[in-house]
């Protein structure tokens, strides 16, 4: 087929840029692939020149081709004027804002943005991070993928702090790099809010968290210690852990094992405030009524929880005012200076979706 060279091509930088390959290391003859992809010559040979052609391998005459050290133009650009953003989700609710602000800082300073999405997936974290690196770009502003986990892109961070590449971390960030980031004492602040429902008399509450990212697991934690630090018998509560690439499907599923219990949740703590929306909007539709029935709170204060019917309670994510500190941070970084780390601490929002008990 006419294309059998691009799925060649594909599949050895995926190999390269993944590191199943070492610098200098060669790679398998043509016949080797030809066997290997049972493709023509001229497909496999088409391949290797654009792999050539990206500084991905070399050839040495009469022995082959080998593995170029194809992340040696990962450098400091000062020339650059644009600034690479990693998010895990671009259309998610927080973020449009969050972006909006960083453009309003950098742009008057004649820097632009260029956005990339990984969908909360590693591997497409690392790809992104290795276009905008080829790219040169004068800065990283990124929002770790899978954050709970062991950084499984450790080898690309280890060479942007080699190279002194400006890089800022916002929401979440790998314990094994000391990079500035911009992050919530997520534990804390989830510690207050069911401190909040505990005082309200609720004891059977259901914590819904999400557990690949570090702002899901500190949650939860606080979740915990706000019935450890009230004294209160943790056995009452229960706990729902998922993954970001769950569907809500999944989470639903979940969710019914507890209302058809003879231990029905009076309250539901959601990770977010997207998640307490569905949440939300499915306990309607099972005829339960909220707060009466049970109470539900979120994290983040999305525009959208005033509005909704009761409006939620919730803990305030100031994301105008860190996307505003990322943009700055970038660009001091940037120019050489020292960006510190900053810790938000997110408030009670109280509004209509908590019910007392204690009346």
């Amino acid at each position: 087929m006419k294309r059998d060279y691009l799925i060649i091509k594909e599949t050895i930088k995926k190999e390269i840029t993944f590191g199943h390959f070492k610098v200098n290391q060669q790679l398998p003859t043509e016949n080797e692939l030809i066997e290997h992809f049972k493709v023509s010559r001229y497909a496999v040979r088409k391949a290797l020149t654009e792999l050539q052609n990206e500084h991905l391998i070399y050839k040495i005459q009469g022995s082959g081709m080998f593995i170029q050290d194809w992340d040696k133009k990962w450098q400091v650009n000062p020339r650059s004027k644009t600034i690479g953003l990693i998010c895990t989700h671009i259309a998610n609710y927080i973020f449009p804002q969050i972006i909006s602000q960083i453009d309003a800082v950098i742009d008057p300073k004649g820097y632009s943005l260029l956005i990339a999405n990984t969908h909360n997936y590693p591997q497409k974290e690392r790809s992104n991070l290795i276009k905008l690196l080829d790219l040169q770009v004068a800065g990283l502003i990124v929002e770790p993928s899978e954050s709970a986990k062991p950084c499984q892109n450790a080898d690309i961070y280890q060479r942007i702090a080699k190279s002194k590449i400006p890089i800022l971390f916002i929401n979440a960030k790998y314990p094994e790099f000391d990079f500035p980031a911009i992050t919530n004492a997520d534990r804390l602040a989830e510690k207050e809010l069911i401190t909040y429902l505990l005082h309200q008399g609720h004891r059977k509450i259901l914590g819904i968290f999400q557990i690949d990212d570090l702002q899901g697991t500190e949650r939860m934690k606080g979740f915990i210690q706000a019935y450890q630090d009230n004294n209160i018998n943790l056995a009452n509560s229960n706990l729902i852990m998922y993954s970001s690439h769950d569907a809500f499907t999944v989470i639903s599923n979940k969710i019914d094992v507890y209302l058809h219990s003879n231990q029905r949740p009076t309250a539901i703590a959601c990770y977010h405030d997207e998640l307490a929306i569905l949440v939300i909007d499915k306990l309607k539709k099972q005829h339960i009524r909220i707060p009466q029935d049970i109470s539900v709170v979120g994290f983040d204060n999305y525009e959208a929880a005033t509005y909704l019917t009761p409006s939620l309670t919730t803990m305030n994510y100031q994301r105008t005012t860190v996307g505003q500190e990322a943009g700055k941070g970038i660009l001091a970084l940037i120019n050489g200076q020292k960006f510190a780390s900053i810790e938000h601490h997110p408030q009670l929002k109280l509004r209509n979706s908590v019910a007392s008990l204690t009346k």
